[in-house]
């Protein structure tokens, strides 16, 4: 067990309560393991109803993984233990997918890539107007992993391409317009809701009972130019679309998009047209790891965590550093099969 993990019982209910509030509770691999080995053993217990997954103090739900940590892997053990925290992860992702009893995740406040990946699988997903979604990684040379592919890929109308390739971040109320969560509650209203549910009453009738009007959601207002412009699955051709548009929404989001990876940029979009085809989610996660052990170890990754999260300067060099220069065979490998015993498995 872990103190960055609170593992507790109350009345019907499970709660997994991250607890590491000067990281935004961003994810460790031991709390991957307290929350795998917590669902594992409540899986056949009766007396565990429904799970609940939220934080303590502070101001996020989850920030994200550790990928300070995962770049000190990529730069000296070679990626070995960035890939088995990316395996057990993944695992915690499938389980929480494929878990039978009902799974309630509380979005309250920052919710990015590792968060993503533990609240999206829920069945209910509860956004409040503190909730700032995002899946940023193409900024630190990253992809959207943890089954992000999945999600995003499944939202439609190019949405998810976009939140990709951007790592734009959506509100609460645009949670809700974007299919990302099931219910809107003003904040003030989640311990009532926790107390409820773990009392026993119906998970759906309280969320609904207690739900807020939700706000007007401003992406939708630019709804239709995401369609347009963010259509193609081929990188170069998003940023012409952009680039010929002239207007001031287009030069912003071309803007975003010139200080990404290129490289990440053009992993995501293959990832999210495989994942689209795809109708088994640990196939998905399988492909994810394959890409996640590519990366890991590729320059951009180190590159960009140095920049954003370590040195801070912003100033990612990126390589190869045009889109241009990403070729199809380096994409192509990164999408390979791995050694067979090698590839991800679900628990």
């Amino acid at each position: 067990m872990t103190d960055e993990l609170i593992v507790r019982r109350e009345g019907v209910a499970g709660f997994l309560t991250l607890n590491r509030p000067k990281a935004i509770h961003a994810l460790t691999a031991p709390m991957d393991h307290a929350m795998t080995e917590a669902l594992l053993a409540w899986r056949d217990d009766p007396g565990v109803q429904v799970v609940m997954i939220d934080h303590s103090e502070g101001r996020g739900f989850c920030a994200g993984g550790d990928v300070t940590a995962l770049r000190q892997s990529a730069l000296t053990d070679n990626g070995v233990s960035g890939r088995r925290f990316f395996y057990e992860e993944y695992q915690l992702n499938h389980l929480l997918f494929t878990y039978a009893k009902p799974v309630v995740a509380f979005m309250d406040g920052i919710t990015m890539g590792g968060g993503v990946g533990i609240s999206q699988p829920a069945k209910f997903r509860v956004a409040t107007e503190n909730t700032r979604y995002a899946m940023p990684e193409t900024g630190i040379g990253l992809f959207p992993d943890v089954g992000g592919g999945w999600f995003l890929a499944r939202i439609g109308r190019r949405i998810g391409q976009f939140l990709a390739l951007t790592g734009a971040r959506l509100d609460g109320a645009e949670c809700m317009w974007a299919g990302l969560c099931t219910h809107y509650l003003p904040s003030e209203a989640l311990p009532e809701a926790k107390q409820r549910i773990a009392a026993g009453e119906a998970i759906a009738a309280v969320l609904e009972k207690l739900s807020a009007p939700v706000p007007e959601p401003r992406i939708a207002g630019n709804a239709e130019l995401i369609a347009k412009h963010f259509a193609s699955d081929r990188f170069e051709d998003i940023l012409a679309s952009l680039e010929a548009d002239g207007g001031e929404w287009a030069a912003k989001e071309l803007a975003t998009l010139r200080a990404k990876s290129p490289q990440a940029c053009k992993v995501s979009l293959r990832q999210l047209a495989e994942s689209a085809k795809l109708d088994d989610f640990a196939a998905n996660m399988a492909m994810e790891y394959r890409i996640g052990s590519r990366v890991l170890v590729l320059p951009d990754f180190a590159e960009g965590v140095r920049a954003v999260l370590v040195d801070k300067t912003q100033d990612p060099k990126w390589m190869p550093a045009t889109p241009e220069e990403v070729s199809d065979e380096l994409i192509d490998s990164i999408f390979a099969p791995l050694p067979p015993q090698e590839e991800w498995k679900p628990l």
